[in-house]
């Protein structure tokens, strides 16, 4: 692509000469001074210095518009949130983690520059994956039709992430307004790039992508930069197509503080690099062409330190984060879907299917608002909708903007998801995030994100996206179709996660989701898709609180404590059990984070026996956790040690006489309630 050449030292007018230049002398005093707070055992404890890619980063910062732009800067970019709007004492706040730091309050690692309130974004230390969020953002502003950019910022060696080739790829396929950033300097901490790419220069691995446009330009260069980024800009605006600005920079230092990069470069390589440094080089640029005079950059330089210093004395004096704050911004404020107390209802009607209710509540959610979007592999192509058919119809109705299929790249489909979220706060995001929950594992860099956004960001933001997984086995799938993932999942904080027996809680429950803040991961136990076992009448407008378990069934000798495929199992040995004297409860916990902890206690209480039961391994199971919440606080309450039955501690097998052998069943469930009931 051919840049016109906007910016020179003759073109530019000195006010403009005047601000890059106050710019790039404290960037690079705060970049300097860095290290020595770690010395100091003041903070700091991460700093990846910019030096060498002046430029660059100068000119991201000038080219974004708070108003219109979204920004993803890295962990080296901080001259580049200077550039934007971050002031000298905000970095500091950050670097020493201060309570007052806005990217985080000092719950992320320093060097992570951010300031939400101008679309400043946090990103987090998984390098490169914020290029699907920025993805996402573009997509929300070519949906809405806003005049903006996107800005990715990242180094060379982190595109050879895959998630960034799904973040490009998908970009070019939507025709997004993105521009994606490689400030190359030639090293991925030690790693040459010539082990990263055959090609010289990453962006080269691009060229054959439809509707992407690539730039080359000299990161080191202040005019030759800005030249790139401001035709990036206008080009991804005026066509909507994503750019990619390959940045050539010079890395004079080491990657970070805790880098010796005199063990893997010369001392002639580290001289030469040193020898390329942008900042003296534009200096005498200055003083040559009489822009200015020596007094004049002395003033300038004068002036810097002590902006520097009075935000030294501000940073050093901010008070730390309270201990007590931890618990502060693990996830949002659930929908309190009060309407039906705690979920009960005695609705007169016909009974639906289990995918009948899903897919209706899904409609009916997005009538009620229309900034709900949902996408994911096979989701919408004429009648077909979804793999299960879940979706089907919605296309029809809502059209191909709010309803379309992704690519089968989940940290994709998540992370456009968490990406497209971040542009309107009223935004609902339903996913399919694989089209079985066994194929959901390449999306757990995305998943991670979406756990802690919102604890990451100090509460600036969480990901309105409710995931949904058809899950578990029953169905002959074998491996990648049959597995269960709770008992992984449960232990990641900042992400609900509910598992719904019946079709009236899969409506319930699917609907407090998509009216929720911050993410839910909504299990949908495949196997109960069209099973009669799972009818159940469903109000219109029912839903179900999260946190809230259901008594199945009262009893006073035993708990079966459960949940999904397996509740069904547990209500008829509890009917066996019934007619041979015996008296059994069965609790459908319904969602598992949150837990409704009183419920388990109420119930041993009643009982003083506990079997739980699950469908996942018994192994790392989520039973695991069920049973030393019962041991630490219903201990006094046991009669009998507690129980468990679940899956064997191996894969689900293909051939059903496997799977059989594998899956929890009713006569296992039987063998061990009967055990608990004799002790």
């Amino acid at each position: 692509m051919k840049v016109k050449k906007v910016f020179d030292i003759k073109k530019t007018d000195k006010k403009t000469l005047k601000k890059w230049y106050e710019l790039l002398v404290l960037g690079r005093m705060v970049d300097e001074r860095a290290p020595n707070y770690l010395k100091q055992a003041l903070g700091w404890s991460y700093h990846a210095p910019y030096a060498g890619h002046d430029g660059i980063q100068l000119a991201i910062g000038q080219v974004f518009d708070k108003e219109t732009d979204h920004l993803f800067p890295y962990y080296r970019d901080m001259l580049t949130a200077l550039s934007a709007g971050v002031s000298a004492e905000e970095l500091i706040l950050n670097g020493l983690s201060k309570a007052d730091d806005l990217a985080s309050g000092g719950r992320h690692m320093s060097n992570h520059f951010a300031k939400p309130e101008w679309n400043i974004h946090n990103v987090s230390s998984c390098t490169g994956n914020h290029t699907l969020h920025a993805v996402g953002v573009a997509r929300g502003m070519e949906r809405y039709g806003h005049k903006g950019v996107a800005i990715s910022s990242q180094g060379e060696s982190s595109v050879s992430e895959g998630y960034c080739y799904e973040a490009i790829n998908g970009a070019s396929r939507e025709k997004l307004p993105v521009v994606f950033v490689f400030q190359d300097n030639g090293y991925g901490i030690s790693v040459p790039k010539a082990d990263q790419t055959a090609n010289e220069f990453v962006a080269d691995n691009f060229t054959g992508f439809k509707n992407l446009q690539i730039i080359h330009c000299d990161g080191k260069d202040m005019f030759d930069s800005m030249n790139a980024m401001t035709a990036a800009k206008a080009h991804a605006i005026e066509k909507s197509e994503p750019v990619i600005v390959h940045a050539h920079c010079v890395r004079i230092g080491n990657h970070s503080n805790s880098d010796k990069h005199e063990w893997y470069r010369d001392e002639k390589e580290r001289e030469e690099a040193k020898a390329q440094d942008p900042l003296p080089k534009f200096r005498e640029q200055l003083l040559k062409e009489e822009v200015f005079k020596e007094k004049d950059l002395e003033k300038i330089e004068k002036e810097c330190k002590d902006i520097l210093m009075e935000a030294h004395k501000a940073g050093v004096k901010a008070p730390h984060p309270s201990p007590d704050s931890i618990y502060d911004f693990l996830i949002p404020e659930s929908y309190p879907a009060d309407k039906y107390g705690d979920g009960n209802h005695n609705e007169e009607g016909e009974p639906i299917k289990f995918i009948t209710a899903l897919n209706e509540t899904l409609k009916a959610e997005f009538r009620h608002n229309p900034e709900t979007y949902i996408w994911g592999q096979d989701m919408a192509n004429k009648e077909k909708g979804g793999i299960f058919n879940v979706s089907k119809g919605m296309q029809q109705e809502f059209g191909k903007d709010r309803v379309f299929n992704g690519p089968i790249a989940e940290d994709y489909i998540l992370g456009t998801a968490n990406g497209m979220s971040r542009f309107r706060e009223d935004i609902r995001i339903v996913v399919e995030g694989a089209e079985f929950a066994d194929y959901f594992w390449p999306a757990m860099e995305q998943y991670l994100e979406c756990s802690h956004d919102y604890w990451r960001s100090n509460g600036a933001f969480a990901p309105n996206i409710t995931i949904r997984l058809a899950s578990g086995g029953y169905i002959g799938g074998g491996l990648y179709h049959s597995q269960n993932l709770e008992g992984n999942l449960a232990g990641i904080p900042g992400v609900r996660i509910v598992c719904p027996s019946f079709a009236d809680d899969a409506a319930g429950l699917l609907r407090t989701s998509m009216r929720s803040k911050g993410p839910t991961l909504f299990l949908e136990p495949k196997t109960l898709y069209n099973s009669k076992d799972a009818m159940t009448v469903v109000p219109d407008d029912y839903e179900v609180p999260f946190g809230k378990a259901k008594v199945r069934r009262e009893g006073t000798d035993l708990s079966i404590i459960t949940y999904g495929n397996t509740t069904h199992f547990s209500l008829k040995v509890a009917e066996q059990l019934g007619e041979e004297g015996y008296s059994v409860e069965v609790l459908d916990l319904r969602s598992l984070v949150p837990l409704d902890e009183e419920a388990i206690i109420k119930t041993i209480g009643k009982t003083n026996r506990a079997l739980v039961v699950h469908e996942d391994k018994v192994f790392g199971g989520f039973g695991g956790e069920i049973t030393a919440f019962i041991n630490e606080n219903c201990f006094e309450q046991l009669d009998a040690p507690v129980r468990r039955v679940g899956s064997t501690n191996t894969p689900v097998g293909f051939n059903r006489i496997l799977e059989r052998a594998i899956l929890p069943n009713e006569d296992r469930i039987l063998e061990a309630a009967k055990k608990l009931l004799e002790y």
